[in-house]
Order: C-alpha cells, then sequence, then structure tokens
C-alpha cells in the first residue's frame, strides 16, 4: 500500500532512524481516483479528488505542521529486486498549502504514465496493469549540505567501503547530475576519509511560499563536511544496510547540526565483492570456467545442467580421487539470481594419497582407445535415444515433469567412463611429452597430436561437406532449399544437432538443432572459402565411434620424430609410434567423451520448454522461455500442489470462480509469476555486471608497444583486420582472412578457424579448445587476454603473434 519508498521509509522510522516527519497517500487512493479514467498523465493531473480523499490528505498535512513539504511518488514496483526506478516518476520539493500539495499528489498519480516510466516498466517486463503508486509526504528540510550516500563501492563493488556525494543546498542537485558533487571515499578497514573536491556548478534552495530556485554554487565551492558528519553518516548508512540485509543507496540531507535520511533504497547493479588475489589453482579454475560461462546462468541453469553437467562431472571425478571442492559452489546467487563467480579451493583427503595407485590401476585396465566398446556407454546411447525418441507434447503434466530428473540421470554412466577412462589418457599424454623432452624434440608434441580423429573434426569436415554443396547448389540464395543441402542438412542436425551454440553447461541456450541458423551462418562462412581439397567426410558419415587416426610415416610431425638418431631402430620406432597412437586416442577420448556427455542437454532443454508452453497455457507465464527464471524443484513442487490444471487460467479464476479451490489455484500461480517476475528484474538489473573481474583472473599485463598481452597458443602470426564475434547469431559477419576476436570459445565456434586469419579470446588457455584446434588450423592463437573484445575494434588491422602472445596495431 506504501509503494517500495514509503515501505522502507516505514521501516527506518519504526527503528527510530532520523526521519523526517510525514504520511503515506496510500495506493488505495490512488485506485479510488484511477477508476474514473484512463491510465493516461492528462487524466491524473486534472482529476478532482473526491471529498473524503481530499480531507483526508489536507488533514494528515495539517497534523504534520502544514509547512514546506517534498512529495515523492512511491510506486508498487520498486519493491522488485533490482527495479530501483531512480527518477522514474515524480518529485516535488518545498510544496506550501493544501492545494499546492493536492496538485503535487495528482501529478505524481500521472508520473506513472509518462513515457519514460512505461518504458522502463517495458524493458524490465513489468505489466503496466499490476503497478499501482503511492505518494510519500515528508517535511522539507532546509539542507546547508544533501547528497547520497552508497553503504558499498558502486564501482568494484567492496562493501567495506562508503562512498558519499555531497553539494551545497537540496539534494536534488547532486542526484539529476546538475552538479559535480564533492566526493568521500570511506574505508571500513581504518576509517580513513578519502575526500575529492567537487565544482558545486548550481545551488539548489527552497523560495518562500513554495518552489525552487538554481543559484550560482561558485561561492560555495571549497565547502567540505565536518569529518564528524561524515562518520555519523557512515554509521547510519552502515545500520541502514544492516537492517535491510544489503547495501544501500540512501538520500540525506544535513541542517542545524543534524544529519536526516530522506529515502533508502537497496542499491542496484552492483558488482560482486572483489575477490582479492586469487591463488593459482583458483586463477586455472576460474579460467576454464570464464570459457565455459559466456552468459550469466538462469534459475534452471542452476538447478539442472550447472551442477549435472560438465562442471559436475568434473567435480565428480576429482571426488573419486579424494579432491573435494573442486568445480563445487562457484556460482553464488541474490535474489534467486547468480551474482557472482568465485572458484573454491580444491582441499585434498586422506583419500587423494591413494590417486596414484588408483590412477595406475585405471590405466592398466581402461584403453582410451576401446572405451566406445565399454557397454556402459553402449546402453548409455540407446537410453539417450529412447529417451529422445518420447513425445512431450503427448505426455501429461505428471509425466512430463518428471522428464528432465531423467535426462539429467542420464549422464552418470558418462562420468564413470570418464574417471575410468582419463587415467589412461592422461598418462598416455604425460608419457610422450616427457619422451620428447628427453629427445629434446618437445616441439613436436602439438602437430603429433594433431593426427587424432575427433568427433569435433568429424563435425567440421562434415560442416566444409555442406558448405560444397551448397556452393554448388547456390542453396544459401534459394527459398526453398535445394533437395540435395536440404537432406544433407537434415542429416547433419541429425547427428551432430546436439552441439552446443553457447555453453556446455548450461542448458538454456539452444543447441544447433534448435537454432539451425547458426549452423546455416557457419556454412555460409565455410561457402565463401575455396573448396576443400581432398574428399570430405559426407554429413554424418564416420569411422567407427572414437576411432583415432592412425600413424604412419605420412604424418609430417611424426616423420620427422623418426628421423632423430636415437630412434633408427625398428623396435624403438614401433615403440614411439604407439605412443604416439595411445596419446591421440586419449586427446579423442577427451574430445568425443564430451560430444556424446552432452546428448541430453537438448532433451533436457526442450522437456523444460514444453512445461514452460504449459505455464503458458495456464495462464500462469507470458512466454515458454520464462520457465528459465523458475527452478527445477519449483516447477516439481507444481505436481504436489495439484496437477497443472488445478492452477487453471489465473485470469478466469480471478474474474468469476469462487471457493475453497480457487483460491488455492490463483495463489498458486500469482505466486509462480511474482517469482518469475521478481527474478527477471534483477537478471535485467545485472546485464551490465560482470560475474567476476576479469582482470582477477588474467592479470593486466604490461603490454609495451602492443595493444593487448595473453597467452601464447602458438601458431606464428598473421595480420589482418578484427572482426569482433560476441555470439554464434554473429557467425555470419565473419569473412576470410578476418582476426576472429571473441569472448569465449566452444567447439562449436571451431569451424570459424578455417576462415580466420587468427584468433584473439578473452578467456581460456593455451589448453582450451580454442587454442588446440587453432593450433590444428596452423592460425596464431592468443588467448585469455581478458579484455580484447573491448579493447579491439571492428576492421582494425593488427598483427596477432601466437607464439609471444601479443596483439600489435599494424599499418
Amino acid at each position: 500500500m506504501a509503494g517500495g519508498k514509503g515501505a522502507n521509509l516505514g521501516e527506518l522510522v519504526r527503528n527510530a532512524f532520523p526521519v523526517p516527519g510525514g504520511f503515506v497517500v496510500t495506493t488505495h487512493a490512488y485506485e479510488i481516483v484511477a477508476r474514473g479514467g484512463r491510465n493516461v498523465r492528462a487524466y491524473f493531473e486534472r482529476v478532482e479528488m473526491p471529498g473524503e480523499l481530499r480531507q483526508a490528505i489536507t488533514g494528515a498535512y495539517a497534523a504534520l505542521g502544514g509547512g514546506p513539504v517534498a512529495v515523492r511518488s512511491s510506486a508498487t514496483a520498486e519493491d522488485l529486486p533490482g527495479a530501483a526506478f531512480a527518477g522514474q516518476q515524480d518529485t516535488y520539493l518545498n510544496v506550501v498549502g493544501e492545494q499546492a500539495l493536492l496538485d503535487a499528489v495528482r501529478r505524481c498519480w500521472g508520473s506513472l504514465w509518462t513515457d519514460r516510466a512505461i518504458a522502463y516498466r517495458a524493458r524490465l517486463g513489468i505489466d503496466d496493469a499490476e503497478v499501482k503508486i503511492a505518494v510519500v509526504v515528508q517535511s522539507m528540510v532546509a539542507a546547508e549540505v544533501a547528497g547520497v550516500m552508497f553503504t558499498a563501492d558502486p564501482v568494484s563493488g567492496d562493501r567495506a567501503r562508503v562512498v558519499i556525494d555531497a553539494s551545497g543546498g537540496l539534494g536534488e542537485a547532486v542526484v539529476s547530475g546538475l552538479v559535480t558533487p564533492d566526493h568521500y571515499v570511506v574505508s571500513g578497514r581504518d576509517g580513513r576519509i578519502d575526500f575529492t573536491p567537487g565544482r558545486r556548478e548550481v545551488v539548489i534552495r527552497g523560495v518562500a511560499g513554495g518552489g525552487v530556485t538554481h543559484e550560482s554554487g561558485t561561492a560555495e565551492a571549497g565547502a567540505r563536511l565536518p569529518d564528524e558528519v561524515v562518520t555519523e553518516l557512515v554509521r547510519l548508512g552502515r545500520e541502514v544496510a544492516g537492517h535491510f540485509g544489503r547495501p544501500q543507496d540512501i538520500e540525506w540531507a544535513y541542517a542545524g547540526g543534524r544529519v536526516h535520511l530522506l529515502q533508502a533504497r537497496p542499491m542496484t547493479a552492483l558488482p560482486p565483492p572483489p575477490v582479492g588475489r586469487l591463488n593459482p589453482v583458483q586463477r586455472r579454475l576460474a579460467t576454464v570456467l570464464l570459457e565455459y560461462l559466456p552468459e550469466r546462468p538462469y534459475p534452471i541453469d542452476m538447478s539442472t545442467w550447472v551442477p549435472y553437467g560438465p562442471a559436475g562431472l568434473m567435480s565428480r571425478i576429482m571426488g573419486s580421487f579424494g579432491v573435494r571442492h573442486a568445480f563445487e559452489g562457484f556460482l553464488r546467487e541474490e535474489d534467486g539470481v547468480a551474482y557472482a563467480l568465485l572458484p573454491r579451493t580444491p582441499r585434498p583427503t586422506v583419500r587423494t594419497l591413494a590417486a596414484p595407485f588408483q590412477v595406475l590401476a585405471k590405466a592398466r585396465r581402461y584403453d582410451p582407445a576401446r572405451w566406445t566398446g565399454d557397454r556402459r556407454f553402449r546402453d548409455y546411447l540407446a537410453q539417450v535415444e529412447e529417451l529422445a525418441a518420447r513425445d512431450l507434447k503427448a505426455m501429461p503434466w505428471a509425466e512430463l515433469v518428471r522428464v528432465p530428473r531423467q535426462a539429467l540421470a542420464l549422464v552418470a554412466p558418462v562420468a564413470d567412463l570418464r574417471t575410468d577412462y582419463l587415467p589412461g589418457a592422461g598418462l598416455a599424454l604425460l608419457r610422450l611429452l616427457v619422451t620428447l623432452g628427453l629427445l629434446r624434440r618437445r616441439v613436436l608434441f602439438a602437430d603429433l597430436l594433431h593426427g587424432a580423429r575427433t568427433r569435433t573434426s568429424d563435425t567440421n569436415r562434415a560442416l566444409e561437406h555442406l558448405a560444397e554443396v551448397a556452393r554448388r547448389t547456390k542453396a544459401l540464395e534459394a527459398d526453398p532449399l535445394p533437395p540435395e543441402f536440404a537432406a544433407g542438412l537434415a542429416a547433419f542436425l541429425a547427428e551432430y544437432g546436439h552441439r552446443e551454440t553457447a555453453s556446455p553447461i548450461l542448458v538454456t541456450p539452444p543447441a544447433w538443432a534448435d537454432a539451425p541458423e547458426v549452423v546455416l551462418d557457419l556454412i555460409k562462412v565455410l561457402a565463401g572459402e575455396r573448396a576443400p581439397t581432398g574428399e570430405p567426410v559426407p554429413d554424418g558419415a564416420r569411422g567407427p565411434i572414437g576411432e583415432p587416426h592412425p600413424c604412419g610415416e605420412t604424418d609430417d610431425a611424426l616423420a620427422r620424430l623418426l628421423t632423430h638418431p636415437l630412434l633408427r631402430g625398428a623396435g624403438r620406432r614401433a615403440r614411439i609410434v604407439r605412443w604416439v597412437e595411445a596419446a591421440r586416442a586419449g586427446v579423442a577420448f577427451r574430445e568425443d567423451s564430451h560430444f556424446y556427455f552432452t546428448m541430453p542437454q537438448p532433451i533436457l532443454r526442450r522437456s523444460l520448454l514444453e512445461l514452460g508452453n504449459r505455464l503458458c497455457e495456464a495462464g500462469v507465464l507470458e512466454e515458454p522461455e520464462d520457465v528459465f527464471h523458475l527452478r527445477l524443484e519449483e516447477l516439481e513442487a507444481i505436481g504436489d500442489v495439484a496437477d497443472l490444471e488445478a492452477i487453471g487460467d489465473v485470469a478466469d479464476l480471478q474474474a468469476g470462480e469462487s471457493g475453497d479451490v480457487a483460491g488455492p489455484r490463483v495463489a498458486e500461480g500469482e505466486r509462480l509469476r511474482e517469482t518469475v517476475r521478481a527474478r527477471a528484474a534483477k537478471r535485467e538489473e545485472l546485464s551490465g555486471v560482470r560475474l567476476i573481474d576479469p582482470a582477477a583472473v588474467f592479470p593486466v599485463a604490461e603490454t609495451g608497444e602492443a595493444l593487448l598481452r595473453g597467452a601464447p597458443a602458438g601458431g606464428g602470426s598473421a595480420t589482418g583486420p578484427v572482426k569482433v564475434i560476441r555470439k554464434p547469431a554473429d557467425f555470419g559477419r565473419l569473412a576470410s582472412g578476418d582476426v576472429l576476436v571473441c569472448p569465449y570459445t566452444n567447439p562449436s565456434w571451431t569451424p570459424l578457424f578455417q576462415s580466420a586469419a587468427a584468433v584473439v579470446v578473452d578467456t581460456g588457455g593455451a589448453a582450451s579448445h580454442a587454442a588446440i584446434v587453432a593450433r590444428e588450423y596452423g592460425i596464431p592463437a592468443v588467448m585469455g587476454t581478458g579484455s580484447a573484445t573491448s579493447v579491439l575494434q571492428d576492421g582494425q588491422l593488427v598483427t596477432v603473434n601466437g607464439d609471444t602472445g601479443t596483439v600489435t596495431r599494424s599499418t
């Protein structure tokens, strides 16, 4: 009834904070007046109030003393997390007299329907019909100095710092940005006050009879709040933040030797607290996780694929060797929304002492070259195929709501397979690396692994074949698609369509099969290239699952290695070939097990969207994708309350159904809708806030003459124009010879490397997919720059050196 601003002020008054006296014209008063007209500003500004309402307002004004007051809007939507509504509705200062007060109240009501307020609500997905407005009336404080206080640093997110902006006169000059204010930063550790004087270009003051005047502030420049006043402000600010349980944005005024708090609201768009110095293990984990998290996870991600997908798999593998907390609890939530990324430091246990013996035992028992013959893998494929074939639309709610858990349960066998076969893969790679070191041929290590046949390389060859068909049939210019190309595309999506477009650990971004336009963009890029040499792999075709590419002396890197003087004997040469084959099988296992591990992901996503579609039909959600703002357990609880039909069409129930059943139905539907609305607003608030400061993961290095410096991933050097590709929807913008600059990569991005002159990535390291595939294509790669997508601009000519990890300006 009091709106967000009014409710918070009531809390402050109730807890004896120094708040000026006042009263609230509730939302009920607004509803009384709104019944007779339309939701347009002009109606409210000229409407006559009912006599009883008019008397109530003027009576409260008289009880307050009848002097100058501030009249502020207080919308109900201000209660939503992430919806600050700062400046969206009107405020009137130094209002004097009953008629002026009534006019100000009407104008506040009307300000709910300004173009800017309507657009703000639309951006946050807030239904106009559900918004109401109260009006706060406060005794005016004739401020000597006033301003705004943040109880956390709004730039760094440091909760130990308090930031105060102040200027002479009323605080409206600071709030509206009319002045360069005095700036105080108070450290919570030692209480030190850092002061930067402002210019105080304007001073706003109340005038006799009502209204305000803007005066030149030149004479006021240089004045500074006494330290004891700053200290008092900080004390009050921290107490207010402690009361509300989160950092606050507080407007205040200082007059007659006293501090007054005029309003308080939660800080919005506040970055996570600084993580400080990450230890080397945390930095390594953060490097991997940032590459996996190109966007903020939704609540449905947090309750499904984040704990069960690749991150959960790695946690399970590490746990099997006695290491706790690896890839666990790395995301923190606020108001039900993922807010900050901070990897935990893995902790070994007593069981870790036995890990070397476990690794050796598993390496001897489980050969990565034969992992696809394991019965567990064959059973897994059969179970995935069975679940994928089920008709989700035909299922009743009680059956459908169980499908997400069934999809998640499918991944457990692959986790077991990785636990068993990774030791053999790791030891094969280590053995080859050590051998090359002893032979002083370590430079050949990456090239020797290029011959590994993987499902990723199969995917890329199949795309090249489709691009060739597209060139020949002019498919990308045709509508409808030529039959040959359409059949090839369908076969490709049937084989490879479960590949992720954005992230392997999130379920909300679509897979290729659900976003075929991404595949068409890749084909468009590849079709602009020369026809590939040799016979391409037809769409969907492959050799035996997981079959490593056989070694032979036709391999250039292997041929160079076999010329070593110590490898002249036939026995030694044969042993080296076997060891290279084993290492390639290890690489193939890593790639291919990931390829198959993600097969349940699109099944899970489709089942969630079907749940969302059912909730749309019931009037609970507006779009099927709104289901992403709910957690899986919240969806499952719907079946515990009643069948889906029992939630019913909320609008119909509100329109007329009554009885014992209607109330719970409406309440449950409204609760879900409110949850979605609040989390959507919070997510929108955080849209410009990073999960972690990249500088904490990729410390800013001295670049010298270079534009950027990152982790070198090999490939020599190349020069070309920059093309920033931020998401799969941008794939079609890449032209042959461009330097691909991107925030992250995954296997789905690697076909672009055939066209790119070089690749520069914000995240990742030398062992990431992008680095490995870039080396296979022989193009330079620089990883983990932290800021390439913000420093480099489209069309800028640069030279990328993958050996030194630098990007320099070229002329």
